[in-house]
């Protein structure tokens, strides 16, 4: 029985878009928090290594030409992702199922995470760390479960345009710790000998450090998890969670031994008539009383009770409906230009600056000729390279806290995310040309590139790059996640998203990490941005099929209309 929302297109009502709600609105706070926590342990260890990834290709060995390492570099980054691919629409159907759910899901995706990054930092090889690269990307899928369990959490559309937002913000977080991190962290024995050249550990094992901060860091979230998270699945949330219970024993020992003074005291309200009228000092329920009933497990407690919203489960075969098709292929386009931007952007700011001394690394190099047959980077090292992925940060951060929300809730989720779309292709248009910009008369060529024009003209195209980014992401899961045809298999669909995600961010980085190694040798580096800028394009043209769902589309019996 197929049953659809008149309103399933439809985008916010007027009021909505006049009057967005606030961060404090949000419902659940609590989980939302835990969520966005260990969303953000992973780009900061993603952005971490990719500081120094090209240098550590280097260290691995010194006799490979750049543009060898750049296609390294390329595979390297594209690993994760290609195994991501493998796994992810397992991962969403395990965590689907009521035997495994979305928290072990999690948990599993941290603990691998946090091995890949161990097995990484001690790496000597490329094969090495091509190897725990993967290790990494086959056991996490939790950017997809993730997702699903915030549009379980905030079931309103009115919120989603903050609540959405929540993942893309950690990953801005993330580049401007993790960057700088890994930069610093980096060949402390090279960058610091006067205090670590005589620690042979640092000489030995040079990027080891940033990975070991990186492990703690994602076990840390991994105990925050099993403590604090809490299962979003209807068919696991009658399942008994030692994590939980931990957890709240933990936060009473804390009460009873911490707070204690707090809880002892406190005065009993005025009685109504008929009642004695005496004011006096009581004693409040035990702090193991109120440990055991307290709101967050009150909560818990009500939404277990109440009936599921679904019995049956949609077939696999009848998820891909027309929008979901639309929808998942204007995915694929915007992570492979956002994904390869990434990957591209570290080895573009870490390629040699130009020197007309030594000519491009082919036998057959095309000859300088201005504006289109150049080539050269920008020479930058790796803490330089942390302060220029900061920049991207900080300019993300400040977008999406004051200017998405409210501008979403005015123009719709589609239009803004189609609007935003079009800074796409201008961004990477003009990314080559950076190389052009003349440096400091104190850091001539072949010396890396300084000075004012070199970081105003960084950071005016990692403007237009994040301000892009900061809209079209977020939008984007939006839309993802409302195109699901029944709320059954909503965390499976995030899955194949992940997949198509996947898929589509490791193609990008392994093809134009070729291809711009390929045109770095031959003297056209910006021959792959300008590929890169007609892929945003296409991306920006079939947008235009998608249109914004309602989360249930395909009714089956037994449905019930959410509460």
């Amino acid at each position: 029985m197929d049953r659809r929302s008149s309103t399933a297109a439809a985008g916010p009502s007027g009021d909505e878009r006049i009057k967005p709600v606030s961060w404090m609105d949000l419902p659940r706070k609590d989980q939302l928090i835990v969520i966005t926590l260990t969303r953000l342990s992973e780009p900061l260890v993603q952005t971490s290594l990719q500081a120094y990834m090209v240098y550590q290709l280097r260290w691995f060995d010194p006799t490979l030409p750049d543009s060898v390492i750049s296609t390294q570099a390329g595979i390297l980054h594209a690993s994760f992702t290609a195994a991501q691919l493998l796994t992810a629409m397992l991962w969403g159907r395990l965590a689907d199922s009521a035997r495994f759910g979305r928290k072990t899901v999690v948990l599993v995706g941290l603990g691998g995470t946090m091995l890949s990054c161990i097995g990484y930092g001690f790496s000597t090889t490329f094969s090495t760390a091509l190897f725990f690269r993967s290790l990494g990307g086959i056991t996490n899928g939790n950017v997809g479960v993730l997702r699903t369990m915030i549009s379980e959490i905030i079931q309103e559309k009115k919120y989603q345009s903050r609540a959405f937002l929540l993942l893309p913000m950690t990953f801005n977080i993330g580049v401007i710790v993790g960057p700088p991190l890994g930069g610093i962290l980096s060949d402390l024995a090279g960058s610091y000998p006067s205090i670590f050249g005589h620690v042979s550990f640092f000489r030995d094992f040079p990027y080891a450090a940033p990975n070991i901060i990186s492990a703690f860091i994602l076990f840390v979230a991994l105990v925050s998890v099993w403590l604090c998270l809490e299962e979003t699945l209807d068919a696991r949330r009658d399942t008994r969670d030692l994590g939980i219970e931990l957890g709240r024993k933990i936060v009473g020992i804390i009460r009873t031994y911490v707070f204690r003074r707090q809880f002892e005291v406190a005065y009993t309200p005025l009685a109504s008539r008929g009642t004695s009228t005496d004011v006096e000092m009581s004693p409040l329920p035990s702090s193991s009383s109120l440990a055991d009933e307290s709101p967050l497990e009150s909560s818990v407690g009500q939404t277990r009770r109440r009936r599921p919203r679904y019995t049956k489960r949609l077939p696999f075969r009848r998820i891909f409906t027309r929008n979901v098709t639309f929808t998942l292929f204007s995915q694929f386009l915007m992570a492979f230009h956002v994904g390869t931007f990434n990957a591209l952007w570290f080895v573009f700011l870490s390629t040699p600056v130009y020197d007309p001394a030594k000519p491009p690394q082919s036998i057959d190099p095309l000859p300088r000729r201005l504006p289109f047959f150049f080539t050269g980077g920008m020479g930058l090292q790796p803490r330089e390279i942390g302060m220029a992925m900061s920049i991207l940060g900080v300019l993300g951060i400040g977008l999406q806290l004051f200017l998405y929300p409210t501008l979403s809730a005015r123009l719709g989720t589609v239009r803004s995310w189609r609007l935003f779309l079009t800074l796409f292709p201008v961004t990477y248009f003009i990314v080559p040309y950076l190389s052009l910009v003349p440096s400091s008369p104190a850091s001539p060529p072949p010396l890396p590139k300084d000075g004012i024009a070199m970081w105003a003209s960084i950071a005016a195209v990692l403007f237009l790059q994040v301000l892009g980014r900061t809209f079209a992401l977020p939008a984007n899961t939006i839309l993802v996640n409302n195109c699901t045809p029944h709320p059954s298999v909503l965390g499976t669909l995030h899955g194949v998203a992940q997949s198509v995600s996947s898929m589509a961010r490791t193609i990008g980085p392994m093809l134009c990490g070729y291809l711009y190694g390929l045109g770095l040798a031959r003297g056209v580096v910006g021959a792959v941005w300008w590929g890169l800028s007609g892929v945003a394009f296409c991306g920006f043209l079939a947008s235009w099929w998608v249109r914004e769902g309602n989360g249930h589309e395909i009714w089956l019996e037994g449905d019930e209309e959410d509460e």
